[in-house]
């Protein structure tokens, strides 16, 4: 590992946000953890009142709701008031980058009622939801039915808005793709107070393709079909250690799910589940997990781990055993699976709460966790919160599977960042060009994990501090991200855009293809109504009129300039 050794550093002096952010826990333990649990706790209720309306009530509610969000629209006056954006405030966003947008005048629409699952349909395999319904509340519907989203990701309070908008994963978007893959239909709100229902084969087809990725930049998402699939009662989880070099681990990662005859779509070669952890540059665990039946789970000498517990050790540590125990299964209850991150959002939790995974606060203190994210940021002011962008990483990066390796070669030598998260997904061929797409060609290359209608990527998550501010040693955050993005540029990967990002418009668009995007802002008004997905994504503070500005010319500039496809 000697070429991968990191540079060596000068000391970092030390201010007063350092011993603010060492000590912050106090603020969580006493403030955050109490008002978040009292907050989940409304929210259930409100989930549970929900439930107990009658889908025809939900649905007659969601039209009157739709029908104030196109009254309020056709009211703004173009010429007097600022871009349209939500009414939600800055803080409740789950995502880390700064939502600097909404300091500029804008004119608001609520969308705060719009968290209502619809339907059910059981003959259909399709839930109808709105998009502020989260992780939680939706399997707490499915999963006793032994149904399940496609795509479930992780933690209890992501949205399916937020997912569909921005960027979703899970374990099983090697079969399925990312969370948007998933949706069938798409009911929109546009610039104009049009409702309109958009699927893949219908007159609003580009559309359909074009909202994933867009931020809510082309109209305002009110409704979506997703794709529903037959789920058991139990994940049957095996635990695979990985040792050696980081391409050695990748390796491992790959061959856990892509089988080196290139037989993909076999099932009984692909697990249903999958996700990888790196602890550190030579050990690493990966997990593959297939559903399994009540009565299999509970076979003597089979053993169940209910990882829900507020008492059980947090999971990353869990699955972290198997450096030592070597190869082992074990059995979980799905719902408990798929939420199996949330109560130490991932490893962020070691971070918040130092103390959080000892055994005395877990039985003591453990039923409060987690601590909400939008309390988390509500909590912090603009020092905390800049200094958590330099000196912190929060990132995704989404590369093709076969460069796994140099992708977590690169992050060792230039962040440090360990646990790694490993999760790959498909990237499906379609028949428009969208924003994030496969490599040209890539069917020709026979790789592993890939197929003829579908490039497979991988996720590798970097959620930590970094090495070298652990050491007390200067780290410039700001800089370690442009170099991360011009390397995704340069390897043909993509950065989700909840995280914080120093890109240009020119390299926004080198990283994501802007044409089908501003076809459609074209031909469905959204300039002038709704703020460019680069200029709602772009770090720091805009201004009334350097937002007009941009807005005003974007469609005029040379890169953004493409051939528009045909209708």
């Amino acid at each position: 590992m000697a070429d991968l050794d990191a540079p060596l550093r000068p000391k970092r002096k030390k201010i007063w946000v350092d011993y603010f952010v060492k000590f912050r826990w106090i603020i969580v333990v006493f403030l955050v953890l109490p008002f978040s649990c009292l907050y989940y706790f409304m929210i259930y209720l409100g989930d549970v009142k929900s439930e107990m309306k009658s889908y025809k009530r939900r649905q007659k509610e969601h039209d009157e709701n739709v029908q104030k969000v196109v009254k309020r629209l056709k009211d703004r006056n173009p010429s007097k008031d600022g871009l349209v954006c939500t009414a939600r405030k800055p803080w409740i966003a789950v995502g880390m980058r700064n939502v600097d947008y909404k300091r500029a005048r804008h004119y608001e629409v609520d969308l705060s009622e719009f968290r209502n699952i619809l339907d059910i349909d059981r003959e259909r395999m399709i839930a109808k939801v709105e998009p502020l319904v989260n992780m939680g509340q939706i399997t707490r519907s499915t999963v006793p039915l032994n149904l399940s989203l496609a795509v479930v990701a992780e933690l209890d309070d992501l949205t399916v808005g937020g997912l569909i908008n921005g960027y979703g994963i899970e374990g099983s978007s090697h079969i399925y793709g990312l969370f948007a893959d998933t949706v069938v239909a798409y009911e929109i709100v546009l610039a104009d107070g049009r409702v309109v229902r958009a699927t893949k084969d219908n007159e609003f087809s580009d559309l359909f393709y074009a909202i994933p990725w867009s931020q809510g930049t082309l109209g305002f998402l009110v409704s979506a079909e997703i794709k529903l699939i037959p789920i058991k009662e139990y994940m049957r989880l095996t635990y695979i250690p990985v040792k050696g070099n980081l391409k050695d681990i990748a390796q491992g990662y790959m061959d856990s799910f892509a089988p080196r005859d290139g037989d993909q779509d076999n099932p009984e070669k692909v697990p249903e589940f999958v996700e990888g952890m790196v602890y550190n540059p030579t050990e690493g665990v990966m997990m593959v997990g297939r559903y399994a039946s009540k009565e299999e789970a509970k076979k003597k000498g089979n053993k169940i781990n209910c990882v829900g517990w507020w008492f059980k050790p947090w999971f990353y540590q869990h699955a972290q055993t198997a450096l030592k125990r070597g190869e082992f299964v074990e059995y979980i209850p799905t719902r408990e699976y798929y939420h199996r991150h949330t109560r130490c959002l991932y490893w962020e939790g070691k971070l918040i709460l130092p103390f959080g995974d000892q055994f005395w606060f877990r039985y003591l203190l453990g039923w409060l966790m987690p601590p909400k994210v939008s309390l988390l940021k509500a909590t912090q002011g603009e020092a905390i919160r800049n200094y958590y962008h330099d000196m912190h990483v929060i990132q995704d990066m989404l590369v093709p599977l076969y460069k796994v390796g140099d992708a977590m070669e690169w992050v060792h030598r230039e962040m440090e960042v360990y646990p790694l998260w490993l999760c790959p997904h498909r990237l499906f061929k379609t028949p428009v060009k969208t924003m994030i797409y496969p490599e040209p060609g890539f069917e020709h290359h026979h790789r592993q994990g890939d197929t003829h209608y579908a490039q497979m990527y991988t996720d590798v998550g970097v959620y930590y501090a970094p090495g070298p501010v652990l050491r007390g040693e200067v780290f410039d955050g700001a800089e370690a991200v442009r170099r991360m993005e011009t390397w995704l540029i340069e390897n043909h990967g993509y950065q989700p855009q909840y995280a914080v990002s120093e890109l240009n418009e020119k390299d926004f668009w080198r990283m994501f293809d802007a044409g089908l995007y501003e076809h459609c802002r074209k031909k469905y008004e959204a300039v002038g109504t709704f703020m460019s997905v680069y200029y709602k994504c772009k770090k720091g503070k805009k201004s009334e009129k350097e937002v007009q500005e941009a807005e005003q010319a974007h469609l005029e500039t040379a890169y953004a300039e493409v051939d528009q496809p045909e209708d």
